[in-house]
């Protein structure tokens, strides 16, 4: 192995990333980026931040690009996974990081919320993938970013929300069966609480759940960006249908 792969081992790798123009994803996009991947990303309905976020990395020498679509709508995710492919002339790395999260007590979730989380957290995840696959070879990557929810629900009202969770995290077991004699590995990264705009270490569940937690404070969004570029590398290609927990040891 060369200096040069030691400093950007993902020198010459195609990725696309959903649902990435702030929070885990943005930093997701900046790390691959950093690690030497030409790097394609998605946005809902949000030009600015997106333009920003290409514009910053692109300042560094990197190639990205800003696909707008809509995780919620699988025409559009298709058609983001076929320009990421044009535009970067390949896919090696996929990395299923849109997501939405929300809570009420089961009597008071609606059909339209339920629906609306799992197409976007479930039916997106699928669609994308789904897309993504004809386009990956021996040693590609999709990287699932699920949640701990799916294992550990602590407070009440967060049902759904880990339905879709657990859905991922079985379905990235599954795939990664079906996909591992191509020599394609899957991984599901499980965050516990990180500091974004969206969830705030100072905001109104941070006392709670700060308690729960180890290491008694809340993770950073290079913690998960760290994690995908780990999967993402050479080295980790003999890690598949695995679940990571980036938690700070949440209810452990």
């Amino acid at each position: 192995m060369t200096e040069n792969s030691h400093t950007t081992p993902l020198a010459g790798r195609r990725a696309l990333v959903t649902g990435a123009s702030r929070g885990i994803g943005a930093e997701i996009v900046r790390r691959l980026a950093a690690d030497g991947a030409a790097v394609a990303f998605t946005y809902n309905s949000s030009p600015e931040p997106a333009e920003k976020l290409a514009a910053e990395v692109s300042a560094s020498g990197a190639q990205v690009v800003a696909i707008q679509a809509d995780s919620a709508d699988a025409a559009a995710t298709t058609a983001a996974v076929e320009q990421a492919v044009n535009t970067l002339g390949g896919l090696d790395i996929l990395v299923n990081n849109a997501g939405v999260a929300s809570s009420a007590p089961i009597e008071e979730f609606s059909l339209e919320e339920f629906d609306r989380l799992v197409n976007i957290n479930v039916r997106g995840v699928y669609a994308t993938t789904q897309a993504a696959v004809p386009h990956l070879g021996e040693g590609g990557r999709i990287i699932n970013i699920g949640s701990v929810n799916a294992e550990r629900v602590p407070v009440p009202g967060f049902s759904v929300y880990a339905l879709s969770k657990a859905a991922v995290a079985g379905f990235t077991r599954g795939l990664a069966q079906e996909l591992g004699p191509r020599g394609i590995t899957v991984n599901n990264i499980q965050p516990g609480p990180i500091a974004t705009d969206m969830n705030p270490a100072e905001g109104p569940f941070a006392e709670q759940m700060t308690s729960l937690l180890a290491l008694g404070r809340y993770g950073h969004t290079r913690d998960i960006a760290s994690a995908v570029a780990y999967l993402a590398s050479p080295e980790a290609g003999y890690i598949t249908g695995t679940a990571l927990n980036v938690d700070g040891g949440f209810l452990v």
